[in-house]
């Protein structure tokens, strides 16, 4: 059982094989991406005065994606490399692997948009006391529900067959993740009624109130005004 993480979890090794799982050990997999990439022209990034600019079109979904997975991986990066008081074996062993997940995804979003990628984006956990198990507990429910809610909103506006079957099999794992998560907080609460509706739907949330939240922890802001959601 793995019980040390070190502080450059991404290092290259881990990135490689992470992506090979992921992908399935094929190059086919980046290229089908790639290939489509190139017709989203229009939905170029665009770095502005204010940060960066997702663009339109399903390009910018991809960005938009790789944008939260960066968070996400950081989040978890930082929690393993300082963990709180009185984090078990178990619990550190499970957010390790949740955490590899999130390094995974990063990854396979950097490959797969190369150079159309946006740039690496800097965090800002000031207001997380990752010494508290309370306090992280309670951000990564924020950092899983909202993945989960973000790529349920943004699910429709996908395009390509491709991306959306990607996407779908991403956010299993991110609800996975959320379910775990809620119920290290309280015992039995995989999914309640916060995220969950009436008719047992996952709720979901729209790109602009998804950047809202994660923007809070970014140095480095990210935008979608530019997006033209009935293109």
């Amino acid at each position: 059982m793995k019980t040390e993480i070190s502080t450059n979890l991404s290092n290259a090794n881990l990135q490689r094989r992470a992506f090979l799982q992921y992908a399935g050990a094929s190059a086919a997999a980046i290229g089908l991406l790639a290939a489509g990439c190139k017709k989203d022209l229009a939905a170029v990034a665009r770095e502005t005065k204010n940060g960066i600019d997702i663009g339109s079109g399903d390009f910018a979904i991809l960005n938009f994606a790789y944008a939260l997975e960066q968070l996400e991986a950081a989040f978890y990066i930082k929690v393993l490399t300082s963990p709180y008081q009185g984090i078990t074996d178990s619990e550190k062993m499970c957010l390790m692997e949740i955490c590899e997940h999130e390094v995974i995804h990063r990854e396979f979003f950097k490959a797969a948009l190369g150079t159309h990628a946006i740039p690496s984006l800097t965090t800002d956990f000031s207001k997380i006391d990752f010494t508290s198990r309370t306090a992280v507990l309670g951000a990564a429910k924020a950092f899983e529900d909202t993945g989960v809610a973000a790529y349920d909103g943004a699910g429709y506006l996908i395009q390509n067959t491709d991306y959306l079957t990607i996407a779908g099999k991403i956010v299993s794992v991110e609800a996975r993740h959320a379910a775990y998560i809620r119920n290290l907080i309280k015992f039995g609460d995989y999914a309640g009624p916060d995220v969950v509706d009436s008719n047992g739907l996952n709720k979901a949330l729209t790109i602009a109130d998804v950047l809202a939240i994660a923007n809070t922890y970014l140095t480095t802001k990210v935008s979608a005004s530019n997006y033209n959601y009935t293109a």
